[in-house]
């Protein structure tokens, strides 16, 4: 097997444990939980990986997109995930503004119909402008939205709070954004 590099193995495991863990032939439990080595032998087919090298990048992730279990058993993602798993998230009362970053292509959609979740179980909100860029700067030339988080919390709007920090909602309508 050709080394790979610790970045492309964690882009491979974000990929399983958000996404798509039959691609390895594992399977998460309601909560997102994969079994360590379970995850270990499979990607370790294709990617290097040992249990070392898997502390390591949870350890090292920028994002803080995973969390071992208290006994490093098991591991899951924290957010992003496209298949229907209950990471246990905190409900909490979010901060008056959160932002959102998105690319240009985006704009017109997300201005007629507010923020929707995609593919994903839920919409990610940032705490700050510069993440919020960061993330809109994948998708092409950054738009940063505004979100009156606090207004929408006050209409009944529930938002969430994963382990690494990102806030979480089902949904942001049009009149709660603007484009900075």
């Amino acid at each position: 097997m050709k080394k790979i590099s610790q970045d492309k193995t964690n882009k491979f495991i974000s990929l399983i444990l958000r996404h798509h863990p039959e691609i390895i032939n594992i399977t998460l439990d309601e909560h997102g939980w994969a079994d360590v080595e379970e995850l270990i032998a499979g990607i370790s087919k294709t990617h290097e990986l040992d249990a070392e090298i898997l502390s390591q990048i949870v350890a090292n992730d920028s994002k803080q997109r995973y969390s071992f279990s208290p006994d490093k058993k098991l591991i899951r993602a924290n957010q992003g995930h496209s298949i229907p798993v209950d990471v246990e998230l905190e409900e909490r009362e979010p901060p008056e503004i959160l932002y959102h970053g998105t690319g240009e292509k985006s704009q017109e959609a997300i201005n007629a119909q507010g923020l929707l979740p995609m593919s994903r179980l839920y919409v990610h909100l940032s705490g700050d402008k510069d993440t919020a860029r960061k993330v809109g700067q994948r998708h092409g030339k950054p738009v940063i939205y505004r979100v009156n988080s606090g207004e929408m919390f006050r209409e009944g709007h529930k938002f969430f709070i994963s382990a690494n920090k990102v806030w979480l909602c089902k949904f942001v309508p049009a009149k709660f954004l603007k484009v900075l």
